[in-house]
């Protein structure tokens, strides 16, 4: 199981939701991703997109307005 992170602060949605998208096509299976954030809509609509997706998703608030959003991918 390998852990990426990738580097979303200061970016808008849907900026953080395709980034995820195009990282998660390079990962493995059971591989997680961790999504740094500072955009709180990009907790919505990162999540929701990835509980679509059939991916395992919980989120972390670091510190005030700074969130990691750890996706693992399921399939």
């Amino acid at each position: 199981m390998a852990e990426v992170r990738l580097d979303c602060m200061y970016e808008a949605c849907p900026i953080p939701l395709l980034k995820a998208h195009k990282k998660l096509q390079q990962m493995e299976i059971g591989d997680v991703l961790i999504l740094e954030t500072d955009h709180n809509c990009s907790i919505k609509n990162v999540v929701d997109w990835v509980k679509k997706q059939g991916h395992n998703v919980d989120y972390i608030e670091l510190n005030e307005g700074e969130w990691e959003i750890y996706i693992e991918k399921a399939k």
